[in-house]
């Protein structure tokens, strides 16, 4: 196991302190003052944005997928033909610089849409003021990625007459980060801790395997990873992958299976858990198994991106790595401005 010594000598901008306060982040940015605003006659939302912000619309469409709107999740420049004057585009960059994100509002102008944009400033605050568009400030918490909890809860009070979610899902929600978070927290760092276990079965390249409804969490650990430990991290749909990722396995590898389970996963989606199960049994394949806990969708979520987050930070100081600098994400950016 790793010491608080450790911990903070290669955490050097101590990202681990603002995941110890994910609860009360999340606490905070619920209670926020910034107003909510209704948009009339919404049956389709678009969220845009990149990276962590890109995370959010991943998670705000899992929370949407059983409600009575379509949603489009945009990780790019451009928006969807089907917007018309009954969609909501919601622009999200944490930094407030994000290219993709200021493509897509650009874009909104022309369009008989409804627009709202979330930052933390920057060129996007910038340019809904000229363009007479819908802003709202979020403070940025260490990076863009930390920041996951302040602008999830925040965009949930802001958009809580569009995003048809009871305030107990919320409550709850934050209840099991607080449960969770004396397990993982940087003041135990022993044998009990999860996020550190997990950590410390990351080995090779992890392959991540997941049922359709917790993609965002399988989403968000391939990226904390990638950003935070710096390595490669391969993401597959269970079923999908039984019908063809499930061949490269006939060949030695040094490729590990993460196995990201529902508790309450659909029945033919638990049956195919255990027979892959037992596949790598049978091919002495090791693989690592993480169960969501129980309750709605929005508590499963986020107590996974909490464990899965914290467990990228813990491999990086294992491995040696700090994980807040990300020089190849600066380089490209620094060639796009040119």
């Amino acid at each position: 196991m790793i010491t608080k010594s450790e911990l903070e000598a290669i955490d050097k901008s101590k990202m681990y302190e603002v995941y110890d306060r994910w609860p009360e982040i999340a606490t905070d940015s619920f209670n926020t003052e910034l107003e909510p605003i209704d948009f009339k006659d919404i049956d389709h939302i678009v969220f845009a944005g990149m990276g962590g912000s890109g995370a959010l619309g991943d998670v705000f469409s899992s929370i949407l997928s059983k409600k009575n709107l379509h949603v489009s999740v945009i990780k790019g420049y451009l928006l969807p033909k089907t917007v018309d004057s009954n969609t909501l585009v919601v622009s999200t960059s944490v930094s407030g610089n994000t290219l993709e994100s200021l493509s897509v509002l650009n874009s909104s102008i022309n369009l008989d849409c409804k627009v709202i944009a979330f930052s933390s400033g920057g060129k996007m605050e910038n340019f809904c003021l000229k363009n007479n568009i819908e802003h709202r400030k979020i403070e940025q918490k260490h990076s863009p990625r930390a920041s996951f909890t302040s602008f999830l809860y925040s965009m949930l009070k802001i958009l809580e007459n569009n995003i048809p979610i009871q305030k107990n899902e919320i409550s709850e929600s934050i209840s099991e980060l607080k449960k969770l978070r004396n397990n993982i927290f940087s003041e135990n760092l022993s044998e009990t801790n999860r996020s550190l276990k997990l950590a410390k079965s990351i080995t090779g390249i992890p392959m991540i395997y997941y049922p359709w409804g917790l993609q965002a969490a399988a989403i968000r650990l391939k990226n904390s990873l990638q950003e935070n430990s710096k390595i490669h991290v391969i993401t597959e749909d269970v079923i999908e992958a039984c019908h063809n990722g499930i061949v490269s396995w006939e060949i030695s590898s040094n490729v590990k299976p993460i196995l990201i389970q529902g508790i309450d996963d659909y029945i033919k989606t638990k049956e195919r858990w255990e027979i892959l199960k037992k596949y790598f049994n049978k091919r002495n394949i090791e693989f690592q198994e993480v169960k969501s806990i129980e309750g709605d969708v929005l508590s499963k979520l986020i107590n996974l991106i909490f464990l899965f987050d914290y467990a990228s930070i813990y491999k990086a100081v294992i491995s040696g790595i700090d994980p807040t600098p990300v020089l190849s994400i600066d380089y490209i950016k620094q060639k796009l401005e040119k």
